[in-house]
């Protein structure tokens, strides 16, 4: 079965960091696009950032531009969002996400891991 598992969620005070993982498992992570998406208490849910198959493509949201970063490491099947600079705007769970551009049909999500950025 697929899976994505996030961790590295928490509270932490505004300012401070995070740094969130997905471990996949079940499909060839090397050749999806993986994702962090998050969604805050009635609010739909947004793309954080993307990094491409092979790294080529990294993309970010405007509201995070700058202080956090996407890297992926295929060897582990990981992907991994370092926050810096946390804001209270930035409170949501925060989900990992695989795609296979070419199929659209092979999209995968993990359960999410809350982030609570408050003083």
């Amino acid at each position: 079965q697929v899976k994505l598992v996030e961790s590295g969620g928490g509270l932490v005070q505004p300012g401070e960091s995070l740094r969130l993982s997905c471990v996949a498992s079940g499909f060839t992570f090397n050749i999806y696009a993986m994702s962090w998406y998050r969604q805050a208490p009635e609010k739909e849910r947004e793309l954080v950032a993307t990094m491409s198959s092979g790294s080529g493509t990294v993309t970010y949201a405007d509201s995070i531009k700058g202080r956090f970063a996407i890297s992926r490491d295929d060897a582990k099947n990981t992907v991994h969002l370092q926050m810096n600079s946390l804001k209270p705007e930035d409170t949501a769970v925060y989900y990992c996400n695989a795609q296979r551009r070419s199929v659209p049909t092979r999209i995968y999500w993990g359960q999410g891991t809350q982030v609570t950025v408050s003083s």
